[in-house]
């Protein structure tokens, strides 16, 4: 009995701390990752913007319900292609060597998602891209993306085997493809993480069929800065991106040359619509064909066919957003009813922010708040409690060594974010971030945006614009929140002025930025 006993004791002792460990290893969190194209922090409910409250997004608001939403979430370059490059690298465009569109990220260096896949994980991809070569390099287990920006109505589909193009619209082929590699692809009980990229709600703003006239009834508010002149802002009276002068009429707004025609005014790539098939086109301008011939027949003076423009754009732009919606709730609904939704992380967000008329403009590019700012949302259950509000600055240089914290993969040191884990589980992080560094470099190009850099705080923004307009703007976020009034020559704010150019030298050192320095004609 002695002897049954030490063997009993002695087996305890050895068996304990194996079962103790088994139970304190961590599961590691599956990633879904959806991310669209140009989602203006506006036009998400969550976010509580007027535009919003007449077109909510419930499905999404879903995310940030169930966990955090960043209210100060920003990019590092408000451009497609050189965002993309930042949230998968965690490096500054400068670092990662993509600074413009139509430039080829270097698909052999380091990114999040093969990090992940090198420890484990399954990783897949589906809908935009639009960053040069195809994903196969970064070694997915899964791909099919988007030809370039990728179009609306039955898009072309790239896959390593080949081309193809699906008879629908992107946004719903794209929630398919996720869906289906969910179910039926990936390999089960294996963490996963899969980027779902769509290419809404990208220029020209095409609703699917059943959302065009979703939102005809509805007058959106018109921003007080609408008719901007533009006064002690040079860079900004130089752009081309005006809604009411810049727009393509038919491209854009669908504007058709007259009452009782279909044929649209100018249209600068007719392919957008031409993919479409005979019974899709003839639904799209049935659709659009009241609206039109009203438009046409009022012979709108040059004020009021501004505001017709407005909402023409809004009503079109909110339409895709809709079908955005409708893709995320499928997408939230499915991992719920599976049981994958307890161990999932599921992140919103966008390549950037867009102007929805403030100044008179659509498209991004600038500091400038509405372009700066994009939404994100990440639920965690179990981890980031339900309803958090994240105050704290954020970039999507963060992004990728937050998937590695959570992940438990070590985060390199040449990466330049930094994990939200912390600041999302509302934890007290004393050394946050309390300034930061944006640069822009596309010039000469679509819209004349001039190439600038600058700092912001949480009050204030310095920016310095270069090239062949070589100026400083400054901005109190607190009482001119619109960026109307440039303040870089009043006397009361000199001393934070200088403030803000030290700071502006100690980031652009801290990342390593050196080029171009600002000189005129740089």
């Amino acid at each position: 009995m002695r002897n049954k006993a030490l063997w009993v004791a002695l087996m305890s002792m050895v068996a304990t701390p194996v079962v103790a460990q088994q139970r304190k290893a961590p599961q590691r969190p599956n990633i879904v990752y959806i991310m669209t194209d140009d989602h203006a922090v506006q036009a998400l409910s969550a976010y509580g913007h007027p535009v919003s409250r007449l077109a909510p997004t419930p499905n999404i608001d879903r995310i940030a319900k169930n966990g955090a939403r960043f209210a100060n979430s920003f990019v590092t370059n408000s451009l497609c292609g050189p965002s993309r490059a930042a949230m998968l690298t965690g490096k500054f465009g400068h670092i990662n060597g993509f600074n413009k569109n139509g430039e080829t990220f270097d698909t052999r260096q380091w990114t999040w998602p093969r990090a992940l896949k090198e420890h484990g994980y399954q990783t897949a991809v589906v809908g935009k891209w639009h960053i040069g070569p195809t994903p196969g390099a970064i070694n997915f287990d899964y791909w099919k993306v988007l030809d370039d920006q990728g179009e609306y109505y039955n898009p072309d589909f790239i896959t390593a085997e080949g081309r193809t193009r699906p008879e629908g619209y992107a946004t719903d082929l794209v929630t398919d493809l996720g869906l289906e590699w969910l179910k039926s692809k990936r390999t089960k009980g294996k963490p996963f993480a899969l980027m779902v990229h769509h290419k809404a709600p990208h220029r020209n703003w095409m609703p699917r069929l059943r959302y065009v006239q979703k939102y005809n009834h509805v007058n959106f508010p018109v921003p007080s800065t609408y008719f901007d002149d533009y006064a002690g802002r040079i860079p900004a009276g130089k752009q081309e991106m005006n809604i009411y002068r810049d727009m393509y009429e038919g491209h854009d707004l669908k504007m058709t040359v007259a009452a009782g025609s279909t044929r649209l005014r100018y249209n600068r790539w007719p392919g957008a619509f031409d993919r479409m098939t005979p019974a899709q086109r003839a639904q799209w301008n049935r659709l659009y064909q009241a609206d039109n011939d009203a438009m046409n027949r009022a012979d709108l003076g040059p004020r009021d066919l501004a505001l017709w423009k407005f909402q023409r754009y809004m009503r079109d732009y909110m339409g895709t957003v809709a079908a955005v919606d409708d893709s995320v709730g499928r997408l939230l609904d499915y991992l719920e009813s599976s049981g994958l939704s307890k161990n999932t992380i599921v992140v919103y967000t966008s390549d950037q922010g867009f102007f929805l008329g403030e100044h008179g403009w659509f498209d991004k590019r600038w500091m400038y708040e509405e372009s700066f700012r994009t939404p994100l949302l990440i639920q965690y259950p179990g981890h980031i409690p339900a309803g958090t509000v994240v105050s704290q600055m954020v970039q999507n240089i963060d992004y990728a060594p937050t998937f590695l914290d959570y992940a438990g993969v070590a985060v390199p040191d040449a990466i330049q974010g930094r994990s939200l884990r912390a600041v999302a589980e509302g934890k007290k992080v004393r050394d946050w971030r309390t300034s930061l560094y944006y640069h822009y470099y596309e010039f000469p190009a679509f819209h004349s945006v001039r190439p600038h850099y600058g700092v912001r705080s949480d009050r204030y923004k310095l920016m310095r614009f270069y090239g062949d307009i070589d100026t400083w703007e400054f901005y109190d976020l607190k009482t001119d929140p619109q960026e109307m009034r440039n303040a870089i020559a009043d006397p009361r704010y000199a001393a934070q002025i200088a403030k803000m150019k030290v700071e502006l030298q100690r980031l652009r050192t801290q990342y390593r930025d050196d080029t171009p320095r600002a000189k005129r004609g740089a």
